[in-house]
């Protein structure tokens, strides 16, 4: 166990300089990126009374389960504390608190952070929620923790994130389309800076991997089996709402979504696929015996998921939320 852990802290010491090098390219200079306030009214304004009645006006034509995928997500994005804690705690960047993986976990949460205060701004304004509800479910979300089965393994972790952030990017990208249709222009821009953004840090988590497959292959593939054989939870898979118990409203977010066409089973399986190709699985070499059976179950699994991803219908069970007023 002490080798393994060992073992991990040279890679990412090794791989630390790369993206070093590349951090300027995944994280944007924080005096001329977007903020919240770019996209809102202004309360110093005379106008900003009458922004937010055009902004509660044209959040009246969102349909119920976008409300509803938008609150999720936005809950999910205000549990940063969590996930920074996380990332703290994995080998490799803990101990290293001068190094550059410190220095990227903090400017990566700080680029993350203007996502909740954005989302979480517009749906004060919007009309469309109980705050103080889902202010529970988000303070419910940060204090039970989460689970994913990474542990503090950085190549578990770094598989995770890179899944996670290409789903996210999803998530937000369709629900930028999805509330224009609608007629809501703004939360449509707003979601589409902040998929831009996820799309970013997918990038440059991808780039984390390919640089660990590089030096280390077989144990960085038998760490993508591990994650694939327990399937990637989404962060807000404790998601409740007050009077539940832990993990009971994250089923009717999922359902929503599905029906909507948000996040769906076949975008797991389109992400898998996209990672595969990515870090180029089917052509690494150096494998021991149970790193080519790792591969083979990789290459293999899109088709069975996707299979399995055909047969399931499509959920029409009707859930009221206790976010959504009225």
């Amino acid at each position: 166990m002490v080798f393994f852990e060992e073992k991990r802290k040279e890679v990412m010491a090794h791989i630390e300089k790369f993206m070093l090098e590349k951090m300027h390219e995944y994280l944007k200079p924080i005096d001329t990126i977007w903020q919240p306030a770019d996209f809102l009214p202004d309360s110093t304004k005379d106008s900003f009374f009458s922004e937010v009645k055009e902004m509660r006006e044209s959040a009246k034509g969102l349909s119920y389960d976008l409300v509803a995928v938008l609150i999720g997500d936005t809950i999910t994005e205000e549990a940063l504390p969590t996930y920074e804690s996380w990332l703290t705690m994995v080998e490799g960047v803990s101990r290293n608190e001068e190094g550059g993986w410190m220095k990227w976990t903090r400017h990566w949460t700080a680029e993350e952070n203007r996502h909740g205060d954005l989302l979480n701004k517009y749906l004060y304004l919007s009309g469309r929620v109980d705050m103080r509800a889902m202010e529970v479910s988000t303070q419910y979300l940060i204090a039970d923790g989460f689970d994913i089965g990474t542990g503090h393994d950085p190549y578990r972790n770094f598989i995770y994130t890179s899944f996670q952030e290409l789903a996210t990017n999803v998530s937000h990208r369709r629900v930028a389309s999805q509330a224009k249709k609608d007629g809501d222009t703004l939360l449509s821009k707003m979601c589409g800076v902040i998929a831009s953004d996820e799309m970013r840090h997918a990038k440059a988590y991808k780039y984390f991997i390919e640089k660990i497959f590089e030096v280390d292959p077989n144990e960085a593939m038998l760490a993508f089996e591990d994650m694939m054989r327990k399937k990637i939870v989404m962060p807000a898979h404790f998601l409740r709402e007050v009077g539940l118990k832990i993990g009971q409203t994250f089923g009717h977010f999922t359902d929503a979504a599905q029906r909507l066409g948000i996040y769906t089973a076949i975008d797991y399986v389109d992400i898998l696929k996209e990672l595969i190709t990515d870090w180029h699985i089917e052509s690494i070499s150096e494998l021991s015996e149970s790193g080519e059976k790792a591969r083979d179950y990789i290459v293999a699994l899109p088709n069975r998921l996707l299979r399995i991803a055909e047969r399931m219908k499509n959920p029409t069970l009707e859930y009221k939320f206790s976010w959504i007023a009225g």
